[in-house]
Protein backbone atom coordinates (compact mmCIF):
# COMPACT_ATOMS: atom_id res chain seq x y z
CA UNK A 1 0.00 0.00 0.00
CA UNK A 2 1.95 3.49 -1.01
CA UNK A 3 1.71 6.38 0.78
CA UNK A 4 -1.22 8.37 -0.84
CA UNK A 5 -3.66 5.91 -0.09
CA UNK A 6 -3.03 5.94 3.64
CA UNK A 7 -3.65 8.63 5.74
CA UNK A 8 -5.25 11.23 8.26
CA UNK A 9 -4.18 14.66 9.53
CA UNK A 10 -3.01 13.01 13.12
CA UNK A 11 -0.62 10.88 11.60
CA UNK A 12 0.48 13.09 8.73
CA UNK A 13 4.18 12.71 10.55
CA UNK A 14 4.23 9.02 10.97
CA UNK A 15 3.02 8.85 7.30
CA UNK A 16 5.68 11.61 5.68
CA UNK A 17 8.59 9.70 7.58
CA UNK A 18 6.71 6.56 6.37
CA UNK A 19 7.16 8.04 2.75
CA UNK A 20 10.40 9.23 3.17
CA UNK A 21 11.48 4.99 4.05
CA UNK A 22 9.68 4.23 0.68
CA UNK A 23 11.50 6.35 -1.31
CA UNK A 24 14.44 5.46 0.62
CA UNK A 25 14.24 2.31 -0.69
CA UNK A 26 13.01 3.35 -4.32
CA UNK A 27 16.11 5.10 -4.75
CA UNK A 28 18.29 2.61 -3.65
CA UNK A 29 16.82 -0.53 -5.65
CA UNK A 30 20.32 -2.17 -7.04
CA UNK A 31 22.65 0.03 -5.78
CA UNK A 32 23.08 -0.94 -2.17
CA UNK A 33 23.78 -3.62 -0.05
CA UNK A 34 20.99 -5.46 2.09
CA UNK A 35 23.07 -4.67 5.51
CA UNK A 36 23.23 -0.87 4.32
CA UNK A 37 19.25 -1.20 4.02
CA UNK A 38 18.73 -2.72 6.73
CA UNK A 39 20.59 0.09 9.24
CA UNK A 40 18.52 2.75 7.67
CA UNK A 41 15.43 0.70 7.60
CA UNK A 42 15.77 0.45 11.28
CA UNK A 43 16.75 4.24 11.81
CA UNK A 44 13.58 5.32 9.78
CA UNK A 45 11.25 3.11 11.11
CA UNK A 46 12.11 3.62 14.63
CA UNK A 47 11.63 7.36 13.83
CA UNK A 48 8.31 6.57 11.87
CA UNK A 49 7.30 4.03 15.18
CA UNK A 50 8.13 7.36 17.29
CA UNK A 51 6.17 10.23 15.35
CA UNK A 52 2.79 7.99 15.03
CA UNK A 53 3.70 7.21 18.87
CA UNK A 54 3.96 11.12 19.52
CA UNK A 55 0.38 11.69 17.42
CA UNK A 56 -1.11 9.18 19.83
CA UNK A 57 0.07 11.31 22.72
CA UNK A 58 -0.45 14.47 21.32
CA UNK A 59 -4.16 14.02 20.33
CA UNK A 60 -4.93 12.40 23.93
CA UNK A 61 -4.89 16.33 25.27
CA UNK A 62 -3.48 17.93 28.32
CA UNK A 63 -5.26 15.21 30.87
CA UNK A 64 -7.16 18.42 32.44
CA UNK A 65 -9.77 16.97 34.39
CA UNK A 66 -11.73 19.79 35.92
CA UNK A 67 -10.96 22.86 38.61
CA UNK A 68 -9.09 21.24 41.07
CA UNK A 69 -8.30 17.41 41.99
CA UNK A 70 -8.60 16.34 45.74
CA UNK A 71 -6.29 13.75 47.23
CA UNK A 72 -6.81 12.24 50.39
CA UNK A 73 -3.77 12.50 52.67
CA UNK A 74 -2.84 12.13 56.18
CA UNK A 75 -4.56 14.60 57.43
CA UNK A 76 -7.67 14.49 55.79
CA UNK A 77 -8.71 15.64 51.79
CA UNK A 78 -6.72 17.78 50.63
CA UNK A 79 -7.77 19.98 47.15
CA UNK A 80 -5.07 21.42 44.77
CA UNK A 81 -6.64 24.08 42.35
CA UNK A 82 -3.80 25.43 41.17
CA UNK A 83 -3.59 24.34 37.45
CA UNK A 84 -0.58 24.97 35.13
CA UNK A 85 0.91 23.06 32.12
CA UNK A 86 4.04 21.85 32.57
CA UNK A 87 6.27 19.57 29.91
CA UNK A 88 7.59 16.34 30.00
CA UNK A 89 10.05 14.37 28.03
CA UNK A 90 11.37 10.62 28.32
CA UNK A 91 12.78 7.83 26.42
CA UNK A 92 11.00 4.71 25.10
CA UNK A 93 12.37 2.09 22.85
CA UNK A 94 11.55 4.40 19.78
CA UNK A 95 13.11 7.86 20.85
CA UNK A 96 12.46 10.78 22.68
CA UNK A 97 8.51 11.43 23.39
CA UNK A 98 6.91 14.62 24.91
CA UNK A 99 4.04 15.68 27.21
CA UNK A 100 2.36 18.93 27.41
CA UNK A 101 0.21 18.56 30.49
CA UNK A 102 -1.96 19.82 33.17
CA UNK A 103 -0.62 20.24 36.77
CA UNK A 104 -2.70 20.35 40.13
CA UNK A 105 -0.67 21.87 43.06
CA UNK A 106 -1.32 23.88 45.78
CA UNK A 107 0.84 25.53 48.41
CA UNK A 108 3.25 23.02 50.19
CA UNK A 109 2.27 19.77 48.19
CA UNK A 110 3.84 18.47 44.66
CA UNK A 111 1.87 19.07 41.60
CA UNK A 112 -0.33 15.81 40.59
CA UNK A 113 -0.55 15.15 37.25
CA UNK A 114 -3.82 13.08 36.25
CA UNK A 115 -2.22 12.19 32.79
CA UNK A 116 0.79 10.88 34.07
CA UNK A 117 -1.29 8.56 36.65
CA UNK A 118 -3.68 7.63 32.75
CA UNK A 119 -0.80 6.45 30.73
CA UNK A 120 1.07 4.90 33.89
CA UNK A 121 4.25 6.68 33.11
CA UNK A 122 7.30 6.10 35.12
CA UNK A 123 9.15 8.37 37.67
CA UNK A 124 12.31 8.59 35.75
CA UNK A 125 12.35 10.20 32.28
CA UNK A 126 12.65 6.01 30.89
CA UNK A 127 9.84 4.14 30.09
CA UNK A 128 9.13 0.95 31.91
CA UNK A 129 9.84 -1.34 29.15
CA UNK A 130 13.05 0.54 28.07
CA UNK A 131 14.01 0.12 31.64
CA UNK A 132 13.67 -3.70 31.48
CA UNK A 133 15.39 -4.58 28.80
CA UNK A 134 18.06 -1.97 29.98
CA UNK A 135 18.08 -4.23 33.70
CA UNK A 136 17.74 -7.91 31.07
CA UNK A 137 21.03 -6.53 30.21
CA UNK A 138 23.17 -5.42 32.98
CA UNK A 139 22.58 -8.20 34.94
CA UNK A 140 23.89 -10.36 31.96
CA UNK A 141 27.12 -8.20 31.76
CA UNK A 142 29.00 -4.96 32.63
CA UNK A 143 26.91 -1.82 32.55
CA UNK A 144 29.05 -0.50 29.61
CA UNK A 145 28.42 -3.11 27.59
CA UNK A 146 24.37 -2.86 28.60
CA UNK A 147 24.27 0.51 27.78
CA UNK A 148 25.60 0.23 24.63
CA UNK A 149 24.22 -2.93 23.45
CA UNK A 150 20.92 -0.79 24.48
CA UNK A 151 21.30 2.33 22.73
CA UNK A 152 22.72 -0.19 19.23
CA UNK A 153 19.10 -1.96 19.76
CA UNK A 154 16.99 0.67 20.52
CA UNK A 155 18.39 3.77 20.06
CA UNK A 156 18.18 5.32 23.28
CA UNK A 157 21.59 6.70 25.03
CA UNK A 158 21.64 5.99 28.89
CA UNK A 159 24.67 6.93 31.04
CA UNK A 160 25.79 4.27 33.21
CA UNK A 161 25.36 6.20 36.69
CA UNK A 162 21.56 6.33 35.29
CA UNK A 163 22.08 2.86 34.23
CA UNK A 164 22.72 1.54 37.75
CA UNK A 165 20.72 3.57 39.45
CA UNK A 166 17.69 2.25 37.59
CA UNK A 167 18.38 -1.58 38.81
CA UNK A 168 18.54 -0.27 42.30
CA UNK A 169 14.67 1.04 41.65
CA UNK A 170 14.02 -2.21 39.46
CA UNK A 171 14.91 -4.72 42.96
CA UNK A 172 13.12 -2.62 45.45
CA UNK A 173 10.14 -5.30 44.80
CA UNK A 174 12.18 -8.81 45.52
CA UNK A 175 10.71 -9.39 48.92
CA UNK A 176 7.34 -8.62 47.84
CA UNK A 177 7.04 -10.42 44.86
CA UNK A 178 8.15 -14.03 46.61
CA UNK A 179 6.68 -13.04 49.54
CA UNK A 180 3.69 -12.84 47.19
CA UNK A 181 3.62 -16.18 46.36
CA UNK A 182 3.36 -17.63 49.81
CA UNK A 183 -0.11 -18.71 48.48
CA UNK A 184 0.60 -20.75 45.34
CA UNK A 185 1.98 -23.79 46.54
CA UNK A 186 4.22 -25.86 44.02
CA UNK A 187 3.24 -28.94 42.49
CA UNK A 188 6.01 -31.54 43.55
CA UNK A 189 6.03 -35.07 41.85
CA UNK A 190 4.97 -38.43 43.06
CA UNK A 191 8.01 -39.02 45.43
CA UNK A 192 10.13 -36.20 44.46
CA UNK A 193 12.66 -34.70 47.14
CA UNK A 194 12.54 -31.04 48.15
CA UNK A 195 16.25 -29.98 48.36
CA UNK A 196 17.60 -26.57 50.18
CA UNK A 197 21.06 -25.81 49.94
CA UNK A 198 23.07 -22.79 51.49
CA UNK A 199 26.63 -21.70 50.59
CA UNK A 200 28.65 -18.40 50.97
CA UNK A 201 30.77 -16.59 48.21
CA UNK A 202 32.92 -13.20 48.45
CA UNK A 203 31.82 -10.47 46.60
CA UNK A 204 34.83 -7.86 46.00
CA UNK A 205 34.12 -4.35 47.60
CA UNK A 206 34.86 -1.11 46.96
CA UNK A 207 37.65 0.22 49.85
CA UNK A 208 36.07 2.39 52.74
CA UNK A 209 36.99 6.21 51.73
CA UNK A 210 38.92 6.52 54.91
CA UNK A 211 41.22 3.45 53.43
CA UNK A 212 44.65 4.04 53.59
CA UNK A 213 46.24 3.84 50.28
CA UNK A 214 48.91 0.66 50.41
CA UNK A 215 52.15 0.73 48.62
CA UNK A 216 52.94 -2.62 48.49
CA UNK A 217 50.96 -5.37 50.10
CA UNK A 218 52.36 -7.20 53.00
CA UNK A 219 52.22 -11.55 52.23
CA UNK A 220 48.91 -13.17 52.36
CA UNK A 221 47.18 -9.71 51.57
CA UNK A 222 44.31 -9.47 49.12
CA UNK A 223 44.05 -6.78 46.30
CA UNK A 224 40.63 -6.52 47.23
CA UNK A 225 37.93 -6.99 50.04
CA UNK A 226 35.44 -9.15 50.23
CA UNK A 227 32.13 -9.44 51.90
CA UNK A 228 30.29 -12.65 51.81
CA UNK A 229 26.94 -13.15 50.53
CA UNK A 230 24.99 -16.04 51.80
CA UNK A 231 23.50 -17.60 48.42
CA UNK A 232 20.52 -20.62 48.33
CA UNK A 233 19.13 -22.86 45.99
CA UNK A 234 15.70 -24.86 46.14
CA UNK A 235 14.53 -27.31 43.85
CA UNK A 236 12.95 -30.39 43.78
CA UNK A 237 14.19 -33.61 42.13
CA UNK A 238 13.35 -37.83 41.58
CA UNK A 239 15.19 -39.82 43.94
CA UNK A 240 18.40 -41.04 42.78
CA UNK A 241 19.82 -44.10 44.02
CA UNK A 242 23.80 -44.36 43.22
CA UNK A 243 26.61 -46.53 44.36
CA UNK A 244 29.94 -45.38 45.97
CA UNK A 245 31.64 -46.69 42.66
CA UNK A 246 29.45 -44.59 40.73
CA UNK A 247 30.60 -41.34 42.70
CA UNK A 248 33.83 -41.95 42.90
CA UNK A 249 33.67 -42.36 38.85
CA UNK A 250 32.35 -38.80 38.39
CA UNK A 251 35.05 -37.60 40.72
CA UNK A 252 37.56 -38.79 39.14
CA UNK A 253 36.15 -39.10 35.76
CA UNK A 254 37.10 -42.62 35.30
CA UNK A 255 33.86 -43.61 33.26
CA UNK A 256 33.11 -42.57 29.67
CA UNK A 257 30.48 -39.93 29.80
CA UNK A 258 26.86 -41.83 30.28
CA UNK A 259 24.98 -42.27 27.01
CA UNK A 260 21.66 -40.23 26.95
CA UNK A 261 18.94 -42.90 28.44
CA UNK A 262 21.43 -42.85 31.56
CA UNK A 263 21.53 -39.06 32.05
CA UNK A 264 19.19 -38.25 35.09
CA UNK A 265 16.78 -35.79 35.44
CA UNK A 266 17.64 -32.25 36.25
CA UNK A 267 16.43 -30.25 39.13
CA UNK A 268 13.48 -28.67 38.40
CA UNK A 269 11.52 -25.83 39.84
CA UNK A 270 14.68 -24.06 40.51
CA UNK A 271 14.97 -20.84 42.32
CA UNK A 272 18.07 -19.35 43.43
CA UNK A 273 19.07 -15.60 45.26
CA UNK A 274 21.52 -13.91 47.54
CA UNK A 275 22.28 -11.18 49.57
CA UNK A 276 25.18 -9.69 51.56
CA UNK A 277 22.99 -7.75 53.65
CA UNK A 278 19.89 -9.83 54.86
CA UNK A 279 21.44 -11.43 58.35
CA UNK A 280 22.15 -15.27 57.97
CA UNK A 281 19.08 -15.91 60.27
CA UNK A 282 17.12 -14.00 58.14
CA UNK A 283 18.21 -15.58 55.25
CA UNK A 284 17.81 -19.33 56.29
CA UNK A 285 13.92 -17.96 57.03
CA UNK A 286 13.63 -17.41 53.77
CA UNK A 287 14.73 -20.94 52.33
CA UNK A 288 12.37 -22.22 55.42
CA UNK A 289 9.44 -20.00 53.87
CA UNK A 290 10.31 -21.21 50.02
CA UNK A 291 10.14 -24.88 50.74
CA UNK A 292 7.18 -24.33 53.42
CA UNK A 293 5.48 -22.91 50.06
CA UNK A 294 6.09 -25.51 48.11
CA UNK A 295 5.12 -28.86 50.29
CA UNK A 296 3.57 -26.97 53.22
CA UNK A 297 2.23 -30.68 55.08
CA UNK A 298 5.54 -31.56 54.49
CA UNK A 299 4.57 -34.42 52.69
CA UNK A 300 7.84 -35.02 50.51
CA UNK A 301 11.27 -35.70 51.86
CA UNK A 302 13.58 -32.52 52.58
CA UNK A 303 17.00 -32.45 52.40
CA UNK A 304 19.36 -29.40 53.43
CA UNK A 305 22.80 -29.53 52.50
CA UNK A 306 25.70 -26.96 53.37
CA UNK A 307 29.36 -26.65 53.78
CA UNK A 308 30.93 -27.42 57.38
CA UNK A 309 30.96 -24.04 58.26
CA UNK A 310 29.73 -24.56 62.23
CA UNK A 311 28.04 -21.24 62.64
CA UNK A 312 25.61 -21.64 59.29
CA UNK A 313 25.32 -25.34 60.27
CA UNK A 314 23.74 -24.35 63.58
CA UNK A 315 21.41 -21.94 62.23
CA UNK A 316 20.67 -24.40 59.38
CA UNK A 317 19.73 -27.03 62.13
CA UNK A 318 17.44 -24.48 64.45
CA UNK A 319 15.27 -23.91 61.61
CA UNK A 320 15.44 -27.55 59.76
CA UNK A 321 14.47 -29.18 63.01
CA UNK A 322 13.81 -32.91 61.59
CA UNK A 323 15.27 -32.64 58.56
CA UNK A 324 18.29 -34.29 57.55
CA UNK A 325 21.50 -32.09 56.65
CA UNK A 326 24.03 -33.08 54.61
CA UNK A 327 27.46 -32.02 54.48
CA UNK A 328 28.36 -31.31 50.69
CA UNK A 329 30.47 -33.90 49.41
CA UNK A 330 32.79 -31.31 47.31
CA UNK A 331 34.25 -29.97 50.90
CA UNK A 332 35.39 -33.09 52.03
CA UNK A 333 37.00 -34.21 48.99
CA UNK A 334 38.51 -30.26 49.87
CA UNK A 335 40.14 -31.03 52.44
CA UNK A 336 41.41 -34.67 51.54
CA UNK A 337 42.91 -32.64 48.73
CA UNK A 338 44.48 -30.30 50.76
CA UNK A 339 45.74 -32.78 52.95
CA UNK A 340 46.98 -35.26 50.13
CA UNK A 341 48.98 -32.21 48.39
CA UNK A 342 50.72 -31.98 52.54
CA UNK A 343 52.63 -35.38 51.68
CA UNK A 344 52.82 -35.35 47.94
CA UNK A 345 53.32 -32.96 44.94
CA UNK A 346 50.32 -31.79 43.06
CA UNK A 347 49.22 -33.85 40.03
CA UNK A 348 50.95 -37.02 41.37
CA UNK A 349 49.17 -40.32 41.04
CA UNK A 350 50.35 -40.86 45.02
CA UNK A 351 48.19 -37.95 45.86
CA UNK A 352 45.23 -39.35 43.70
CA UNK A 353 45.64 -42.31 45.18
CA UNK A 354 45.37 -41.18 48.63
CA UNK A 355 42.14 -38.62 48.06
CA UNK A 356 40.12 -41.79 46.33
CA UNK A 357 40.83 -44.65 48.97
CA UNK A 358 40.07 -41.77 51.45
CA UNK A 359 36.84 -40.79 49.93
CA UNK A 360 35.69 -44.56 48.87
CA UNK A 361 36.16 -45.11 52.38
CA UNK A 362 33.59 -41.94 53.34
CA UNK A 363 31.14 -42.86 51.01
CA UNK A 364 31.02 -46.63 52.13
CA UNK A 365 30.40 -45.08 55.83
CA UNK A 366 33.49 -44.96 57.43
CA UNK A 367 34.03 -41.46 58.35
CA UNK A 368 35.39 -42.13 61.57
CA UNK A 369 38.05 -44.52 60.54
CA UNK A 370 39.41 -42.06 58.01
CA UNK A 371 39.52 -38.91 60.95
CA UNK A 372 41.61 -41.66 62.89
CA UNK A 373 43.89 -42.93 60.12
CA UNK A 374 44.45 -39.18 59.24
CA UNK A 375 45.44 -38.65 62.84
CA UNK A 376 47.53 -41.50 63.10
CA UNK A 377 49.67 -40.32 60.42
CA UNK A 378 50.71 -37.18 61.60
CA UNK A 379 51.50 -38.91 64.70
CA UNK A 380 53.52 -42.16 62.63
CA UNK A 381 55.45 -39.89 60.76
CA UNK A 382 56.00 -37.23 63.60
CA UNK A 383 54.54 -34.26 60.83
CA UNK A 384 55.11 -31.17 61.59
CA UNK A 385 54.50 -27.56 60.61
CA UNK A 386 52.09 -26.93 57.80
CA UNK A 387 51.89 -30.21 56.73
CA UNK A 388 50.57 -31.81 60.08
CA UNK A 389 48.22 -28.64 60.35
CA UNK A 390 47.01 -29.32 56.80
CA UNK A 391 46.20 -33.35 58.06
CA UNK A 392 44.95 -32.10 61.67
CA UNK A 393 42.31 -29.45 59.94
CA UNK A 394 41.00 -32.32 57.84
CA UNK A 395 40.30 -34.54 60.31
CA UNK A 396 38.67 -32.20 62.78
CA UNK A 397 36.42 -30.92 60.11
CA UNK A 398 35.71 -34.64 59.52
CA UNK A 399 34.98 -35.24 62.71
CA UNK A 400 33.31 -32.11 63.71
CA UNK A 401 30.30 -33.41 60.48
CA UNK A 402 30.42 -37.08 60.81
CA UNK A 403 26.96 -36.78 62.14
CA UNK A 404 26.42 -35.31 58.52
CA UNK A 405 28.46 -38.01 56.81
CA UNK A 406 26.37 -41.38 56.47
CA UNK A 407 26.93 -40.68 52.71
CA UNK A 408 26.15 -44.44 52.48
CA UNK A 409 22.22 -43.91 53.60
CA UNK A 410 21.52 -40.78 51.49
CA UNK A 411 22.52 -42.89 48.26
CA UNK A 412 20.81 -45.86 49.11
CA UNK A 413 18.07 -43.71 49.70
CA UNK A 414 18.35 -41.75 46.45
CA UNK A 415 19.52 -37.97 48.53
CA UNK A 416 21.89 -35.38 47.10
CA UNK A 417 24.73 -35.57 49.05
CA UNK A 418 26.71 -32.68 46.91
CA UNK A 419 25.56 -28.85 46.53
CA UNK A 420 26.61 -29.38 42.94
CA UNK A 421 23.60 -27.18 42.39
CA UNK A 422 24.19 -23.91 44.71
CA UNK A 423 27.91 -24.53 43.92
CA UNK A 424 26.72 -23.66 40.55
CA UNK A 425 24.86 -20.78 41.66
CA UNK A 426 27.54 -19.31 43.51
CA UNK A 427 29.41 -19.62 40.43
CA UNK A 428 26.98 -18.33 37.89
CA UNK A 429 25.01 -15.87 40.01
CA UNK A 430 27.75 -14.34 41.98
CA UNK A 431 31.77 -14.74 40.36
CA UNK A 432 30.25 -14.90 36.86
CA UNK A 433 29.13 -10.93 37.13
CA UNK A 434 31.04 -10.05 40.02
CA UNK A 435 33.91 -10.97 39.76
CA UNK A 436 35.31 -9.79 35.89
CA UNK A 437 38.63 -8.08 35.64
CA UNK A 438 38.43 -4.73 37.94
CA UNK A 439 34.72 -5.17 39.19
CA UNK A 440 34.23 -3.37 42.64
CA UNK A 441 30.80 -3.05 44.29
CA UNK A 442 29.33 -0.88 47.00
CA UNK A 443 26.99 -2.40 48.88
CA UNK A 444 23.75 -0.54 47.97
CA UNK A 445 24.61 -1.78 43.94
CA UNK A 446 25.96 -4.94 44.64
CA UNK A 447 22.69 -6.62 46.84
CA UNK A 448 20.24 -4.95 44.08
CA UNK A 449 22.57 -6.74 41.26
CA UNK A 450 22.32 -9.56 43.29
CA UNK A 451 17.89 -9.69 43.85
CA UNK A 452 17.56 -8.72 39.69
CA UNK A 453 20.06 -11.32 38.41
CA UNK A 454 18.65 -13.59 40.99
CA UNK A 455 15.15 -13.29 39.36
CA UNK A 456 16.43 -13.54 35.86
CA UNK A 457 18.14 -16.96 36.57
CA UNK A 458 15.31 -18.49 38.17
CA UNK A 459 13.29 -17.53 34.73
CA UNK A 460 10.89 -14.60 36.94
CA UNK A 461 11.84 -12.07 35.17
CA UNK A 462 8.69 -11.39 32.92
CA UNK A 463 6.42 -12.40 36.28
CA UNK A 464 8.61 -9.64 38.41
CA UNK A 465 8.00 -7.01 36.27
CA UNK A 466 4.70 -7.03 36.01
CA UNK A 467 4.57 -6.91 39.71
CA UNK A 468 7.28 -4.14 39.92
CA UNK A 469 5.32 -1.79 37.78
CA UNK A 470 1.91 -2.09 39.76
CA UNK A 471 3.59 -1.12 42.68
CA UNK A 472 5.68 1.61 41.48
CA UNK A 473 2.75 2.78 40.08
CA UNK A 474 0.72 2.84 43.49
CA UNK A 475 3.95 4.45 44.81
CA UNK A 476 3.60 7.33 42.27
CA UNK A 477 -0.03 8.16 42.08
CA UNK A 478 -2.20 8.36 44.92
CA UNK A 479 -5.29 5.93 44.92
CA UNK A 480 -7.73 8.71 45.21
CA UNK A 481 -6.09 10.00 42.06
CA UNK A 482 -5.77 7.05 40.36
CA UNK A 483 -9.43 6.69 40.75
CA UNK A 484 -10.24 10.34 39.49
CA UNK A 485 -8.34 9.73 36.66
CA UNK A 486 -10.20 6.26 36.10
CA UNK A 487 -13.74 7.91 35.93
Amino acid sequence: MGCGSMGSSERRPALEALCELEALLARSAGGAGLDELERASEERGREVARLALQSHLDALGDGDVGEAVTLQGEDGPVRLAYKRLHDRSFLSLVGELKLNRMGYGAPGHESVHPLDAALRLPGRCYSYELQRRLVRLAVCGPFDEAVTTLQELTGASIPKRSAEQVLVDAAADFEAFYQGRADAASALGEGEILVGAIDCKGVPMVRSEGATPVVRRKKGDKANKKKMATVAAVFSQPPRVRTAEQVIASLFRTAPTPSPKQLHRKPSDKRVWASLVSGKDNFIADVRAEMDRRDPERAHTWVMVTDGERALQRRVALNFQGVTLVLDLLHVTEKLWKAAHALYPEGSPEAEAFVKERARRILDGQASQVVKGLRQIVTKRRLTGNKAKALSSAADYFYANRSRMAYDLYMANGWPIASGTVEGTCKVLVRDRFERSGMRWVEKGAEAMLKMRAVYLSGDLDEYWALHVELDQQRLYPQALRLLVGK
